[in-house]
């Protein structure tokens, strides 16, 4: 929106004083009446920054957008949401999306003020290729969109959200660098603005893979190349380079036989890298393009791959007759920060749904028969871990709790909780029989659960200490913890003689 009485501009400013005027009469955390309906009062809130107007992450931006487009909440300047938690209310037109999605504190800006908290990086967006996801383009004198992520960056194409004009709703749209028009101005009009708050990447972004075996890590090292150490002759080998160059968010995931590894591109592709004669083949993409933030998961064979594409959905692509054939959905959306687990036969897939619900889709007769929901509600950035049967799921519930739900004549039993409560940034890692789960505590150490005589005993430190937004990965037998330590080394605990013995570096900075 512009404050520039330009077409919509009167109504603008009317809208905006009436909105002032009512935000002094609303008590905080409520919102007014005619508010737009977008779910529920912690909807985006729950994904937002720590503190308002505070420092937010490119995932999190990303995840407030999604909101609001998995709400499908119609354009409109006179109606507006207040954050249960951060900012606001933001009005439900093009600046104030961008407002709500950058969690911004106080009345939503307009298209002349954005620019106030922000930098720019480009004055005239068209040929520009710096773009990076929760940028807004900004025309200053009539409209603004966010950047969501590149379609295809070598041909400038690109996923942007926003809310448009009167009598659509928020959604998801593709354009182009070098088309001469976006969303209906010339894009000559627009520049690019980076928020001064946000920071790159998310929870999560030293992404760690162990293999069933304990003998292979896979991580993203400080130059964002795919790396890999291994074990021979009972010695850590590496850290050595697969193939290919992972997105700032990207997770990175390997198969239990540790011969294929997955991850995403600058450009969003879905990556594979693959042994053959004792070499790493590609890296190759798959097919489908993941949003920014997406988790990746792989069942045992490493044969399907399950990630969230960029409007949101759970897509699985699958390799028959040699090729991969996919992506295709599976059903359901997932929130913005939802991790995903596949179990070992890859027959079986749980995720967070955008109402905060832990979900499973899961196969019958050849085709993917959900999503339902399998009992509990996540919190904001819960790690979520199944085990190789797909038959218990962790995650941690809206008090912080580490959660278990499981599977006993047939039906869902849970939740119930296991004992601890995770870090805000931790993940979740279940060994194959799920009677061991590691997380990383609120002070940092990393953690396990365990099962003895029926019930769970923990939790218990294992040893060291996890950096933040440290990935966390375990073997089959839940002997073997891989995480990042506080120096950004890549490092190993193990069980000997019935007690952990390390931590120990393995080799190798992680990004």
């Amino acid at each position: 929106m512009s404050s520039t009485p330009k077409k919509r501009g009167v109504a603008a400013i009317a809208a905006a004083s009436l909105l002032g005027a009512m935000a002094a009469l609303i008590p905080a955390g409520d919102a007014f009446a005619g508010t737009v309906p977008i779910g529920p009062a912690t909807s985006t809130g729950s994904l937002g920054p720590a503190t308002p107007g505070g420092a937010i992450t490119q995932q999190q931006i990303i995840a407030r957008a999604h909101d609001w487009i998995d709400n499908a909440v119609p354009y409109s300047q006179s109606l507006a949401w207040k954050d249960s938690v951060v900012g606001g209310p933001y009005r439900a037109d093009c600046s104030g999306f961008i407002s709500m999605a950058w969690g911004l504190k106080g009345d939503s800006l307009v298209t002349q003020t954005l620019p106030n908290v922000s930098t720019v990086t480009a004055s005239n967006v068209i040929g520009y290729t710096g773009l990076q996801p929760g940028d807004a383009l900004d025309y200053t004198a009539d409209h603004v969109v966010l950047f969501d992520s590149w379609q295809n960056k070598s041909e400038g194409t690109f996923y942007y959200d926003a809310e448009h004009r009167p009598g659509t709703v928020a959604n998801q749209t593709v354009g182009s660098v070098y088309a001469s028009t976006l969303d209906g101005h010339a894009i000559t009009n627009y520049e690019a603005l980076r928020y001064k708050n946000v920071v790159a990447g998310s929870a999560g972004s030293s992404p760690v893979s162990m293999d069933a075996g304990a003998t292979h890590v896979a991580f993203v090292d400080g130059g964002g190349s795919v790396a890999n150490d291994w074990v021979s002759n009972g010695a850590w080998q590496g850290p050595s380079g697969i193939g290919g160059k992972a997105r700032a968010d990207s997770p990175v995931v390997l198969n239990a036989s540790a011969d294929h590894a997955f991850f995403i591109d600058a450009d969003g592709n879905v990556m594979n890298d693959w042994v053959s004669n004792g070499a790493w083949q590609g890296p190759s993409p798959i097919g489908g393009k993941a949003r920014p933030g997406s988790p990746i998961a792989t069942n045992a064979a490493g044969t399907l791959v399950a990630f969230v594409d960029t409007a949101g959905n759970v897509v699985n692509d699958w390799v028959g007759n040699g090729a991969w054939n996919g992506p295709s959905g599976l059903g359901g959306k997932a929130r913005g920060d939802s991790p995903l687990a596949f179990n070992a036969a890859g027959d079986h897939v749980f995720f967070i749904d955008t109402n905060g619900s832990v979900a499973n889709d899961w196969v019958s007769n050849g085709v993917w028969q959900g999503p339902s929901g399998i009992g509990g509600q996540a919190r904001a950035g819960s790690g979520l871990a199944t085990d190789a049967a797909g038959t218990h799921v962790a995650f941690v519930d809206a008090n912080g709790n580490l959660a278990n739900d499981w599977v006993s004549n047939g039906a869902w039993q849970g939740p119930s909780g296991m004992g601890g409560q995770p870090r805000q940034d931790s993940p979740l890692a279940f060994n194959a029989a799920g009677d061991h789960i590691f997380f990383i505590d609120g002070s940092g150490s990393v953690a396990n659960d365990w099962v003895s005589n029926g019930a769970w005993q923990g939790p218990s430190g294992i040893g060291g200490q996890a950096r933040a937004g440290s990935g966390l990965a375990t073997d089959a037998a839940g002997t073997h913890v891989a995480f990042v330590d506080t120096n950004g080394s890549l490092a190993n605990d193990w069980v000997s003689n019935g007690a952990w013995q390390g931590p120990s570096g393995l080799g190798g900075t992680s990004r």
